[in-house]
């Protein structure tokens, strides 16, 4: 057997895979990957910052004999069965004590199911999401893993030293029991679903509706990036609008198909927050929006028999600013609907998640990252057991502020034939969740009167059932 003498292996040398393990390597750890195909781990080496350690094997079994013990061993692999293969592959040639990491985009089942599987074989099983896309990996992603509280200590300083630093501090942190690490993470990625979705809405009336170039809009969100709108979904909208087609000449974004791409994890947030009974609407708008930019073909023939026309917006600066208002509530909103379901879903299946550090790792490295975060930590900071963030005094402040330029873009966008259904959501959450009484007492008595199903009264305790109409 071989001397053991690397600190971190990674299986899986893809652009993730390799960038977080020269990540690693950077902050002075010995690092070895392995990979089935040989020009990745060849790429591995070459990309190797000259005085690290970094090595590529193409067996299993040589990056195991070579990795010390207690053997901290990551994946970046698909989802599904091919974390599942590399698990039984895995398991002759591992022993007690060793820590495999899942740091894909696993859904939450598969990530418990697999905890309690190599718990049972004395093996400790991280579920580690990771944002930041490849330049993150490579520079400092967010990093938010969970499971396995005794095998966190171990790995901490390694995920520590690459993880982004805000004011010093690392993003990441212990995000709780079991598959909690893949479940923010999902949760992560319906609120990016979500304030992606408003973007676009906000950039269909800049451009359509006020008739903004690419370069005015670059403007107009470069100043929202520099303001209280403060984001990486923000930045990058701006620096999109600059970006020639070098086919064309023409801006890039104007030569991009109006058909959205979907990996499944905005729908497994949708449907988990269903199965739990947390209302994520913003989210489940922004599912359906791409989903519905799927239909391509349909919508083309749709468009030819309806003939719609969106309309032109006629004051612009007051308009501009009340994009920026709506955008803004938009982002309070999708956070405030996937915090809450992290919450209930950490009650719900005991992950003990700390809200508090979830928002904190959350502040760098990651797509999601803004400034808001600054906010919602002082709310945590506050009561960190309060069930939605809306409830907080300084939240409702901010939001009541603004809530009067919101009304007024949706309703101009539906007066003048604009598909601004997420926007259109989030007022009507905020409505609906602000309001103490809602028309739901009809509803009610409509399934009663159908099926039984009883009711109860405003002025006594109890189930009610009446024979309606006689």
């Amino acid at each position: 057997m071989s001397t053991p003498q690397f600190n971190f292996g990674m299986i899986g040398l893809g652009v993730m895979g390799r960038n977080f393990l020269l990540n690693m390597a950077d902050n002075k750890f010995k690092v070895i990957g392995f990979d089935k195909d040989s020009q990745k781990t060849s790429a591995l080496e070459s990309s190797a910052t000259p005085g690290t350690t970094v090595k590529g094997v193409g067996t299993l079994k040589e990056m195991i004999d070579l990795l010390e013990i207690p053997r901290k061993i990551m994946m970046l692999v698909p989802a599904g069965k091919p974390v599942d293969d590399v698990i039984e592959d895995l398991l002759p040639l591992v022993q007690p004590g060793d820590i495999i990491i899942d740091g894909g985009n696993s859904h939450y089942t598969d990530t418990l199911r697999r905890v309690k599987y190599l718990e049972d074989k004395k093996i400790h099983f991280i579920g580690m999401g990771v944002s930041g896309g490849e330049q993150g990996a490579r520079t400092g992603p967010s990093i938010m893993p969970g499971g396995d509280p005794v095998a966190y200590p171990v790995v901490k300083p390694m995920l520590e030293a690459v993880a982004a630093k805000v004011n010093g501090v690392p993003c990441v942190a212990h995000l709780g029991r079991d598959a909690a690490g893949h479940y923010v993470k999902m949760v992560h990625n319906g609120i990016e679903y979500s304030i992606m979705q408003l973007t676009t809405e906000i950039y269909e009336m800049l451009h359509k509706g006020l008739g903004l170039t690419n370069d005015e809009m670059h403007k107009v969100f470069a100043d929202w990036n520099a303001g209280d709108l403060q984001s990486f979904l923000i930045e990058i909208t701006a620096d999109i609008f600059l970006q020639k087609d070098d086919k064309t000449n023409n801006r890039l974004v104007d030569m991009i198909l109006d058909k959205a791409g979907a990996k499944g994890t905005g729908k497994w947030t949708s449907q988990d927050a269903m199965e739990i009974g947390v209302p994520i609407p913003s989210i489940d708008m922004a599912v359906t929006m791409r989903n519905i930019s799927a239909l391509k073909e349909e919508r083309v023939q749709a468009s030819a028999l309806y003939k719609p026309s969106e309309k032109a917006f006629p004051e612009k600066e007051d308009f501009i600013k009340q994009l920026h208002d709506a955008m803004f509530i938009g982002m309070l909103i999708s956070y405030a609907q996937g915090l809450e379901l992290l919450t209930k879903a950490s009650n719900e299946w005991k992950m003990e998640i700390p809200m508090k550090e979830v928002v904190r790792v959350w502040r760098g490295g990651c797509i999601i990252r803004s400034s808001l975060l600054e906010v919602f930590t002082s709310v945590y900071g506050r009561n960190e057991k309060i069930s939605n963030i809306l409830l907080d005094k300084e939240i409702a402040n901010l939001l009541t502020g603004k809530l009067a330029n919101l009304r007024n873009v949706v309703s101009k966008a539906a007066l003048n034939g604009y598909a601004a259904s997420g926007l259109m959501t989030v007022l009507s959450y905020i409505d609906a969740y602000t309001s103490d009484r809602l028309p739901t007492n009809l509803l009610q008595a409509q399934r009663d009167y159908f099926g039984a199903h009883t009711y109860e009264r405003v002025d006594e305790p109890g189930k009610f059932h009446t024979e309606w109409g006689k």
